[in-house]
C-alpha cells in the first residue's frame, strides 16, 4: 500500500508513514513512477524467497533434543515435493509407523505431536519451547511424537493408534511475506481417522511477534480441561478463557 497521490498534504503522507511503527505489513512504501522504489521491490523479493525457503526447509528432529518418551513417525508422503503436491498423503500415517505406535499405546492420555507442516523452520525454532511449556501446563501428558511430511489430520491417525484421549498437534503454519516462524496448535478430543476441522480447536500465530509460547500453552490447557468435561473439541467447545492481562506497570 502506498501513500496518497502526489500533491496530497504532507500531513497525510506522515500519517501513512506513522503506521509502519505498528505493523510489519507493507505500508507507506513510496513510489517510483508507476512502480515501487527499488529498495521496496528488492525487500519484497527477499521476503518471498525466505517464505519459499521456509516451506522447503527440513525439520532436524535430533537437534531438538527433546527429553522423555519421544517417538518418530512419517506420513505416506515420500518426500517434500510429494508432500506439497499431494496433501492427502500428508494426512495418512505410514503403515509401519501406525503399527509401531499401536504396539506401545498411551491410552487415555494427551499426546503431543510436533509436526513439520508448511514451515519446518518455525517448528525448529519454537517447537522445543512449546513442548516444554505444554508438558508443564498439562498434567500427565503422554509421549511426544515427532512427525515429518505431516498435515494437521495426521494427528488423528497418531492419536487413534495410541488410544489417546486427546491430541495436541504443533505444526508449522504457511509462511507469509513478513512471518516465516509461525506455528499453530490444533487440539482434537478422541482423535480418530475421519475427524474434520470443525472438530478441532486452533491456537494460531504462535511466535515471538504473535502469541507467546506461555500464553499458548495456558490456553491449550484451559481448552483441554473444557474438552474433557464436554467430551468434545471444535465448534462444540467455545473459547471463553478469561483474558490474560499484562502485569501493572
Amino acid at each position: 500500500m502506498s501513500p496518497p497521490e502526489d500533491g496530497a498534504p504532507s500531513g497525510g503522507v506522515a500519517r501513512w508513514s506513522d503506521l509502519r511503527r505498528f505493523t510489519a505489513a507493507r505500508v507507506a512504501l513510496g513510489r517510483a513512477g508507476n512502480g515501487l522504489p527499488t529498495a521496496a521491490h528488492l525487500d519484497f523479493q527477499e521476503a518471498h524467497a525466505r517464505a519459499r525457503d521456509a516451506v522447503w526447509s527440513a525439520l532436524d528432529a535430533e537437534a531438538l533434543a527433546l527429553p522423555g518418551d519421544v517417538r518418530r513417525v512419517a506420513s505416506e508422503a515420500p518426500d517434500r515435493r510429494a508432500y506439497l503436491l499431494r496433501p492427502d498423503l500428508g494426512r495418512r500415517l505410514r503403515a509401519e509407523d501406525r503399527a509401531a505406535l499401536a504396539a506401545s499405546p498411551a491410552p487415555g492420555r494427551v499426546v503431543l505431536v510436533l509436526a513439520d507442516g508448511l514451515c519446518p523452520a518455525g517448528v525448529q525454532a519454537q517447537g522445543a519451547a512449546l513442548i516444554e511449556a505444554l508438558r508443564a501446563a498439562l498434567e500427565g501428558a503422554g509421549p511426544v511424537v515427532v512427525a515429518t511430511q505431516a498435515r494437521v489430520a495426521l494427528g488423528d491417525d497418531i492419536g487413534e493408534a495410541l488410544g489417546a484421549a486427546a491430541i495436541a498437534v504443533i505444526i508449522g503454519e504457511r509462511p507469509g511475506l513478513s512471518t516465516q516462524d509461525s506455528v499453530g496448535l490444533y487440539l482434537t478430543w478422541a482423535p480418530r481417522r475421519g475427524r474434520t476441522d470443525a472438530e478441532r480447536n486452533c491456537i494460531s500465530n504462535i511466535r515471538p511477534g504473535g502469541v507467546p509460547v506461555a500464553e499458548a500453552a495456558a490456553k491449550a490447557a484451559w481448552l483441554l480441561r473444557g474438552a474433557r468435561a464436554l467430551g468434545a473439541t471444535g465448534v462444540a467447545l467455545k473459547d471463553e478463557m478469561p483474558a490474560i492481562l499484562p502485569p501493572p506497570c
